[in-house]
Formats: C-alpha cells, structure tokens, sequence
C-alpha cells in the first residue's frame, strides 16, 4: 500500500491540477499580519496546512537576507499538487507582516503563537476547508505546537522541530566552540534562563546574545517542546532529517518518547531545509542558497500519507 500512495504522490506532480491563491491579512492594532493561500481546489472542500517558518527572519517561503532556497514555497506547491491547501505566513515585522515601530526589543515568543493563533481560527471559519493541520518548521514547529494545544485543530506536524529546551540546543550548538567562548555562553544562556539578562555580552557573541533580543530569548527558554507535546491529544506526526546541521534525531525520539501516540519518520539524506544533502557541513550548508533544488520527495510523501489517515 505504500508503494502505491507513494507512486499516486509522485504521479500528481506531473499532473495539471487547479490552484488558487489569494492573500489574506489579519488587522491588528498596530499594523497587520499577511500570509499567501493556496486553495488547491475550487470546487470542494480540502485540507488546508497552515505553514510556520523557522527561526530569526525566515520569511513565507523558508529564505531571509542570508539564505535563498524556496524550502517552504516548494513545500506549499507540492501539498497543492496533491490535493491540499496551505497557508504559508510571513511572522510579525518580517516580510510583508508589518507593524508599526516594530522593535525586536518588545518581541516575545508568545507573540508568534497567539498570531498562529489568530491565523488557525481565520482557517476554521473558511469552509473551503475539510480539515485544519497545523505545521511548523524548525522554531515555528514550538510555536505550530502552542498554538496548536489552544485552539484544537485536527492534527499537528512537526518538522525538524527541537525536542529540547532552546537553552539546552544553544549550549548544544556551542559545544565545540573554543573553551572561552564556551564558557561565556554556557554562562550567558543560564543566566537567562533563570530570568536574567546579561549587560555585557562578548563581542564574538553579540549575534545570539545582543541585549536587544534577550528577552525574546528569556520568553523562549519558558517551553520544553517534549513536555507541552506530552499533554497534546491530536494526531501527531514528527519529521525528521539525518543529516540535519541543526537538529538532531535524538530531538525527534525525544519528541515521540515524549507522546508515543504520535507518528515518528526519520528521512535519509534530508537536511534542515528540506533538501537532500550530505553530512558534509561545506556541502549541506551550500543548499541553503540553492533556490531551484528540489524539495525532498519522501518528505512530501510522509505529510500527504499522514493527512489522508485523519478522519
């Protein structure tokens, strides 16, 4: 029976299929949130996926200033082809979610799930759509996860999500660095995750700690992403790469340990972004910029099979 699905999600990628897609905003107070929707079919209603970006400035499409690969607009386009809808969104104060005097000094991680929040109960009033999954890639699956835990949609993915406390993976991260920059870090990131902020912060660490983003940092550390996931009853599936630089399989297992009714898939050779890559960092890292490489196959095979079992 795989082999069969397996075949039908390859087969409908050389099929012509009838999209639509509409942007659609949602007003705040101090400006408005904005996300591109693919309807992939007029005539009947589908599931639709809504779609959280990553970490740092990470727009709708899964590219920022510094990377350029198409990961989450080739995510959107591969769901469309077969028969399921998606909402990718840009985050508050990147892409074309603007907010006035927006300042990552007042940024705070449940800013990002309540605006998921917001976005899910848009999704549940369209009755265009048969089911509501919610999807987050990298940080955006924590934040998919929170969101997904108040507002009661009718499954969660994760993908390449952390299973651990961001504390815990920064430390991780830096566990190779040179013994003094270790040091400084490991005492930085205790510090706020007891709730204090950090004056001086060394230069060669300035990027992760600058003073302007440490209390969206403090307001992160508040979540382990196992714990909250213990408590979700939802349908659950969990997507991992083996040769993910940033996340690992072991916040995978942690996750599923975590909820054992949840569905674990590792995917060979798929990297961070989606991509088939190597371990090779030189290598892996060059997709990051690689626009017009294909998004993982097995990846999309894994989501369409999981959201055909819902009923």
């Amino acid at each position: 029976m795989k082999y069969i699905l397996y075949f039908l999600v390859l087969f409908s990628s050389f099929q012509a299929w009838t999209q639509q897609e509409e942007i659609l905003q949602i007003q705040l107070p101090d400006g408005h949130l904005e996300g591109l929707l693919t309807v992939a079919d007029s005539i009947k209603p589908t599931p639709v996926i809504l779609i959280i970006p990553g970490s740092g400035p990470t727009d709708r499409n899964g590219n920022n200033a510094m990377m350029k690969n198409n990961s989450l607009k080739m995510l959107g386009d591969a769901l469309a082809r077969n028969h399921i809808s998606s909402l990718r969104i840009d985050k508050r104060g990147i892409g074309q979610s603007h907010i006035q005097g927006f300042k990552e000094t007042a940024i705070r991680f449940d800013d990002f799930v309540q605006d998921a929040v917001r976005w899910i109960e848009k999704l549940k009033k369209d009755r265009r759509f048969s089911k509501i999954i919610v999807a987050g890639h990298s940080q955006g699956a924590l934040v998919g996860l929170l969101a997904a835990c108040k507002t009661k949609p009718d499954a969660y993915i994760s993908i390449a999500g952390a299973g651990y406390n961001i504390a815990d993976v920064i430390k991780k991260q830096l566990s190779g660095a040179l013994p003094m920059i270790k040091k400084a870090a490991y005492q930085i990131v205790d510090s706020l995750q007891s709730g204090h902020k950090v004056s001086k912060v060394p230069v060669m660490l300035q990027a992760l700690f600058r003073p302007s983003v440490q209390d969206f940092l403090i307001s992160w550390m508040a979540y382990d992403p196992a714990q909250k996931l213990k408590s979700c009853k939802l349908p659950i599936l969990i997507i991992q790469g083996d040769t993910d630089l940033q996340v690992g399989i072991d916040d995978a297992q942690r996750l599923h340990k975590f909820n054992s009714r949840s569905r674990l898939v590792i995917l060979k050779g798929m990297n961070h972004i989606l991509k088939r890559a190597p371990l090779n960092r030189a290598a892996n890292i060059a997709t990051y910029n690689q626009p017009n490489l294909p998004l993982d196959t097995d990846l999309v095979f894994e989501i369409v099979r999981f959201v055909q079992t819902l009923n």
